[in-house]
């Protein structure tokens, strides 16, 4: 969805990474969960930071931080998990989030989304619907359905059953 597909009022989690603040819609977030034990698995990617149990089933927990070439995410007191419902071909596919907090729920007009910067960011523009403003601060408006490639999402998801299936 580019920014000028957004003709309507959505309301947005807001959430930090670094000093930096960013929103995903709601309707992509299943829940926000306290930071809790992370199970590392061998053999994967760095951003992969292993999976956790929810409610008896394996979500794997990415570590956006060291997906967007930032440091790796420190566990503080408000470091937390956003739990995702991500497309994949025609399936979705739930993952975790380490985010350094959870700020809150608010609604941006269209008004207040502009296209991404093509240059000057960190992050790849395809990432990214928009630039939303609130107040006096930019939020970066993440497509999280295009965060990750196919191959990525494969493999999360191919690390997920095996999980499952051993336990």
């Amino acid at each position: 969805m580019a920014t000028q597909n957004i003709s309507e009022v959505r309301p947005y989690l807001t959430f930090t990474l670094e000093e930096e603040l960013f929103a995903v819609d709601v309707a992509k977030v299943r829940e926000v969960l306290d930071y809790t034990n992370i199970t590392k698995i061998p053999r994967t990617p760095d951003y992969m930071r292993g999976v956790i149990n929810l409610r008896g089933s394996v979500v794997p927990v990415i570590d956006l931080r060291l997906k967007f070439g930032m440091d790796k995410c420190e566990r503080t007191i408000n470091t937390c998990i956003i739990v995702l419902e991500i497309a994949f071909e025609s399936e979705l596919i739930v993952l975790g989030a380490l985010a350094d907090s959870v700020e809150e729920v608010f609604e941006l007009e269209p008004s207040q989304i502009e296209p991404p910067p093509r240059l000057g960011t960190k992050f790849k523009a395809e990432f990214l619907h928009g630039m939303g403003k609130r107040d006096e601060q930019f939020l970066m408006i993440l497509d999280i359905d295009r965060v990750f490639s196919s191959d990525e999402l494969m493999f999360v998801q191919q690390t997920s059953s095996v999980v499952e299936e051993s336990v």
